[in-house]
């Protein structure tokens, strides 16, 4: 930073502090609204309530009135109670200081290291890179998993959704990719996580050498549905700095479902008529503008690999159709082969990504083709073969596969601490196919 920009940011610091503070007061607080009046302010400033100064974020305004959601406990919180305006929406610290670092919901420090102190601060809203701005997808980037590496093959800069429903995995699943990845560097965002789960995560699924290249955004179930909001974004405003400065980042976020149903909270808390669902119509607005956000930009990239969480394993409710009209791709976890114990319980004939034939050889598309074939053929005659109604020689890929059967669930197959890079797998992947 040089001189002048630091004379004018003490310059702007203090004329921040020599302005005059206007108060205003609480006139009612309903549900997870506060009503206040006589503070001016728009749309996702934030304001400070009480003598606490909890802070609230403005979502609606009606005349001279403010409709704010808290982003704390509304204890205490009562009619008159003082309200002072900050003049400007939410902002984080952002950094090379962030790396190895666990954040909350609002981009503040939670593991007890040292304060962010000396860093730049940004607002969470950002512009996604423009349609004709963005890079191409071209580059494969290595996850670790077999089963994606080579059948889903992700490129940087690419959006993939990960959905399952409740318990099938896809935790699990993440902190694998987090460790397997060959991204300089992940933004994990846990979003509507369980609390007990999150130290699990970061001690046990990450590990020290995954946090040590990781930044961990984490707002738990218990918080305020507009911290679990602002997670999101702060996860996606912390991998765009990483990405400015020509990093290629991977951006995970468990689970962009929570983030949806935290937007549901707030829009219904402020006024906002209920649709699909319950859902309101800002929920459809949210996810295009959030995850617009990730993709190869003129510098950089973010790959984004979102969790989506469906609902009674329903793959068409409201969330997952919207999620996977905007990704460009998707990873289906079967709960079938989770009981069963196939782990990553991936259902590859149901996983699609729709750059890969960018970021594949000719030869490597040619051997997930023969073997997505013959996956497809033995699904077909699954049930005759069970019953022993199967006659030999009726279907080339069937025949096959039930030969290879063994060798194939093998390289499906792959335990929490196996990490495969790409080219391990393709190798692993011909070879299968060559024993047939």
């Amino acid at each position: 930073m040089t001189m002048t920009m630091a004379l004018q940011q003490r310059l702007a610091a203090a004329r921040a502090a020599a302005a005059p503070r206007v108060t205003g007061r609480v006139s009612s607080v309903v549900g997870l609204s506060v009503t206040v009046a006589g503070v001016e302010g728009s749309v996702g400033d934030l304001v400070e309530i009480g003598p606490e100064r909890v802070p609230a974020e403005v979502v609606s305004i009606d005349g001279d009135r403010l409709a704010c959601l808290p982003l704390g406990p509304l204890t205490g919180i009562g009619a008159d109670s003082p309200v002072r305006g900050t003049g400007g929406p939410l902002t984080i610290a952002v950094g090379e200081a962030l790396r190895g670092r666990v954040l909350d919901g609002l981009g503040r420090p939670m593991d007890g290291g040292p304060a962010l102190f000396g860093l730049d601060r940004v607002g969470v809203e950002n512009d996604a890179p423009g349609a004709l701005a963005r890079g191409r997808v071209q580059q494969p980037l290595s996850l670790g998993v077999r089963a994606l590496d080579t059948l889903v093959p992700c490129g940087r800069g690419q959006r993939v959704g990960i959905f399952a429903g409740s318990g099938v995995g896809k935790s699990s699943l993440m902190s694998m990719i987090t460790r397997g990845t060959d991204a300089e560097i992940s933004v994990i965002g846990l979003v509507g996580e369980r609390g007990r789960e999150v130290r699990e995560f970061i001690e046990n699924d990450l590990g020290p050498e995954g946090l040590a290249r990781s930044v961990v955004v984490i707002a738990t179930s218990d918080q305020p549905p507009l911290v679990r909001l602002r997670a999101g974004f702060v996860a996606t405003r912390i991998a765009e700095y990483f990405r400015d400065g020509g990093a290629d980042v991977l951006l995970l976020m468990d689970s962009l479902t929570r983030t949806a149903m935290a937007q549901r909270e707030v829009g219904l808390s402020a006024g906002e008529p209920p649709a699909t669902r319950g859902y309101p119509p800002s929920v459809f607005a949210l996810l295009p503008r959030l995850l617009e956000r990730a993709g190869p930009a003129p510098v950089g990239s973010i790959t984004g690999l979102y969790t989506v969480l469906v609902e009674g394993d329903d793959h068409n409710e409201p969330i997952a159709d919207a999620a996977r009209s905007i990704l460009d791709g998707h990873i289906t976890l079967d709960r079938r082969l989770a009981t069963s114990g196939h782990f990553p319980s991936i259902d590859v004939l149901e996983s699609v990504s729709r750059v890969a034939n960018a970021v594949t050889t000719r030869e490597q598309r040619g051997d997930a083709t023969a073997l997505r074939r013959m996956l497809a053929a033995h699904r077909d005659v699954r049930e005759l073969i069970e019953i022993g109604a199967y006659v030999a020689g009726t279907n080339p890929d069937a025949d096959r596969a039930r030969r290879l059967w063994t060798p194939i669930n093998d390289f499906l197959r792959q335990d929490m601490d196996d990490v495969t890079p790409a080219p391990r797998a393709w190798t692993m992947l011909s070879a299968v196919l060559a024993g047939g």
